[in-house]
């Protein structure tokens, strides 16, 4: 327990560069100070007393904002940060040296008895307002983006980021728990995807338009008119690129885990 508290109190000054003193962090940290509520409430549900661990866990919501459930089972090293708005599920299960900002849920989406809650893996970082609901698996050293909804498992070593949450793989690509505001945008890359589509598309039309303009006046002024081969090769011009388009940006957006 001892060592489990040194390493909430000592990865709050690897994490945070505002921590200037252990007087500071001690008194002026509420993620550290609703996890030391949740750490004896934790202890006093694990032996079965009855009443004082939820009575804990709300005082300890009342102080911080943080509502944590005497259930959940917190790893060592876990960095709360402001925490105001965080709410933690009964039994949800949080990795060793997680990150966790303001206003994030890990909850249910039912009211189904047994496991409910997700299990978050080790060195996990979960953005401002992220949810992550339901019995699921997110996998070590995952990024969560702000304001995403997870819904489905995620395996390791990736981001999420989006509502519904879809994944963006960096395997070997080694990353800082702080990094989390660089994040990729799913939604602009796929509007800029439609829009070079519709372009090509619009590009298509108007070669069509103009071959069928010339045709039908090299017909009428009796010269010979293209043949059907051509026709095809200018209406395809373009068509390598949009197929690597389609290929590759809209299936990775459609292939993400919130579909």
């Amino acid at each position: 327990m001892l060592s489990t508290l040194s390493a909430d109190f000592r990865i709050i000054f690897d994490r945070d560069p505002a921590a200037c003193s252990w007087l500071e962090v001690l008194f002026c940290y509420p993620g550290l100070q609703g996890l030391l509520f949740h750490r004896l409430a934790h202890w006093l549900h694990s032996i079965g007393t009855p009443l004082v661990p939820r009575l804990i866990s709300y005082i300890a919501r009342f102080l911080t904002g943080i509502e944590i459930h005497p259930g959940a089972v917190i790893g060592r090293g876990v960095f709360i940060d402001h925490g105001m708005g965080v709410v933690i599920g009964e039994t949800a299960i949080v990795g060793d040296y997680a990150l966790i900002y303001q206003g994030v849920t890990l909850g249910g989406t039912g009211k189904e008895s047994g496991k409910r809650h997700p299990t978050l893996g080790t060195n996990v970082v979960v953005g401002a307002g992220a949810k992550v609901l339901g019995n699921i698996q997110i996998g070590n050293n995952v990024r969560i983006g702000a304001g995403s909804v997870v819904l489905r498992n995620v395996p390791s070593d990736c981001t999420v980021v989006g509502v519904p949450g879809r994944v963006v793989y960096h395997s070997g690509v080694r990353v800082t728990p702080l990094e989390h505001g660089n994040l990729p945008d799913f939604q602009a890359e796929m509007i800029r995807t439609l829009v070079n589509r519709i372009e090509l598309l619009e590009r298509q039309v108007e070669t069509l338009e103009c071959l069928k303009f010339s045709t039908k006046a090299s017909v009428l002024a009796g010269i010979l008119a293209p043949s059907e081969s051509d026709l095809l090769k200018n209406v395809s011009i373009g068509f390598d690129d949009y197929n690597y388009l389609k290929n590759v940006s809209i299936q990775q957006f459609l292939d993400g885990a919130g579909i």
